[in-house]
């Protein structure tokens, strides 16, 4: 089965390499494919497109072409120095960001109550599910394509395609609305409006009107940090994710002490559906973790470390983030919580104003790690996106003293810090929701046909099988989500979409054989 790309090997299928530092300039490195050669064969490749496109539609990668052939195009090998402690701290350094200092409180004013602590339960467990996808992927693909590389081995090119769109637009929108928040905090830190730090140019529009010098710097900074070592981010992440923990420990804590339990006589005022429209949007303190998965190539053990990793990393968070919300629905009456600074205004109304500033600093070193572990993560998705070349092959170039894809890492933070300059905070967080629910749902179902259907081994009626169940599954799902959006109230339609969800679960379940059983992780 082909890798969905062109001219990339030698006589006897053998992979041509070039020799080299890894940091050419050539043609080759940015049109390498046939089609550019000449105009004759543009003409011709043109002419070919619809018949492309099929094969494009159908044709899936191989679990040994990703690790190998795919990976030997960046002509360098990544560095393996990562062990599970590391990508622990990278994960808890990729999630635990700002959105916990804001959301809590305007959740639990506007939706939740007390119970936000609840809808935080549910957001970690849906986060977990995800993770558990991601984990099964990366120990048996350890390539630094992350869910790319998944996507293409099990659900072909076109789909990988377009997930490359909304990875690459996911990190970017992320780590532009990340810097910007960091001016914000570090305007708090002192004592300004987040616009003193900011250009006005009045004859633009409003929302991208106030440009952000800081947040270039920022990113600036990070990206360095990203291109120098794999191990020295590492340590630079360890590091402040320690005192980023301690800051977290220190408010709940600080919280409990000033707890009164009459701020909890009404735990639920907004009942269970406000339970759960909570932890739609909480759900989104929890991203990032899907970034560790990248790093599957410079691990030594992926198969022991990942798996430790990524579990111990959501377990300490989902941890953390319930005991916040504990604390601060303890220390002040939900219906009281400021929704855009509730721990800052918390603290001042028991008497501690001074913390402000200790959670501005743990806002601030949130906000760091994030985006470190951000810049890590895109630029090792965009690395082997141009392996496939659906990039240039320039970007996918791994630089043979630090062991780290420097091109790549570069491009991607001057997009983000581009974006960072101009545009406003509201119009990047509207961006971003979609594209990322999206890519885990792919996964997701990307997962489904890893277990269930290999080419040769999978008859027909099964892979018929399956294909009704996955779009029973999905449709249900997506039947029962636009209802609860719709109607408030309204029950009807669940006692039809949970079923159906149900009975094509089991279907799947006890009707079509598992065609692969997983190697480590998930076996039983």
């Amino acid at each position: 089965m082909g890798v969905g790309s062109e001219g990339h090997e030698g006589e006897g299928g053998g992979l041509r390499k070039r020799r080299g530092c890894g940091c050419s300039c050539t043609k080759n490195d940015f049109l390498p494919e046939e089609s550019f050669q000449s105009w004759g064969s543009y003409v011709n490749a043109v002419m070919e497109t619809p018949a492309r496109f099929i094969n494009r539609l159908t044709t899936r990668s191989l679990d040994q072409t990703e690790l190998y052939e795919v990976k030997a195009r960046s002509q360098h090998e990544m560095k393996k120095t990562l062990n599970w402690w590391d990508l622990m701290w990278f994960g808890i350094g990729a999630v635990i960001g700002a959105g916990i200092f804001v959301l809590t409180g305007l959740e639990a004013r506007d939706d939740a109550g007390p119970a936000v602590v609840l809808s935080y339960a549910v957001s970690g467990v849906s986060a977990m599910l995800s993770v558990f996808c991601y984990t099964e992927f990366a120990v048996e693909i350890p390539v630094a394509g992350g869910s790319f590389a998944y996507l293409r081995v099990e659900l072909g090119d076109f789909m990988a395609f377009v997930a490359a769109g909304n990875i690459l637009l996911e990190y970017v929108i992320g780590g532009a609305a990340v810097a910007r928040s960091w001016t914000s905090y570090f305007a708090t830190l002192c004592n300004h409006s987040p616009n003193d730090f900011r250009i006005n140019v009045h004859h633009l529009s409003p929302d991208y009107s106030h440009l952000d010098p800081i947040a270039v710097v920022v990113i600036s900074i990070i990206c360095v940090l990203a291109v120098l070592s794999i191990k020295g981010s590492s340590r630079f992440n360890y590091f402040a994710s320690i005192i980023h923990v301690a800051i977290i420990v220190f408010i709940i804590i600080a919280g409990l002490t000033k707890a009164e339990a009459k701020n909890y006589s009404s735990f639920v005022p907004f009942g269970p559906r406000g339970i759960f429209r909570a932890s739609a949007v909480l759900f989104f303190a929890y991203v990032g973790f899907d970034a560790v998965s990248t790093m599957a190539e410079e691990t030594k053990n992926p198969g022991r470390d990942i798996p430790i990793g990524l579990v111990g990393s959501m377990i300490i968070t989902t941890t953390a983030y319930c005991l916040m919300a504990i604390a601060l629905c303890l220390m002040q009456p939900y219906s009281q919580l400021d929704p855009d600074a509730p721990y800052t205004v918390a603290f001042e109304k028991v008497g501690m104003g001074w913390a402000k500033y200790i959670v501005a600093i743990g806002a601030l070193e949130g906000m760091t790690t994030v985006l470190l572990v951000g810049a890590v993560g895109q630029a090792r998705y965009l690395t082997h996106i141009a392996r496939t070349h659906m990039m240039p092959p320039w970007l996918a170039q791994v630089n043979e003293h630090t062991g780290t894809p420097v091109n790549a890492t570069i491009v991607m933070m001057i997009a983000t810090a581009i974006i960072a300059f101009f545009t406003g905070l509201d119009i990047l967080a509207n961006l971003l929701s979609i594209s990322t629910l999206f890519i885990f749902m792919l996964v997701a179902v990307a997962l489904i046909v890893r277990r269930y259907y290999v080419s040769g081994v999978t008859t027909t009626t099964n892979r018929n099988r399956l294909i009704f169940c996955i779009v029973l599954i999905l449709g249900s799902a997506i039947a029962t989500a636009a209802y609860w959006g719709a109607s408030s109230k309204g029950w009807i339609a669940y006692v039809i979409t949970g079923p159906i969800w149900l009975l094509a679960t089991v279907v799947l379940w006890l009707f079509v054989p598992q065609a692969r059983a997983p190697k480590i992780w998930g076996s039983h």
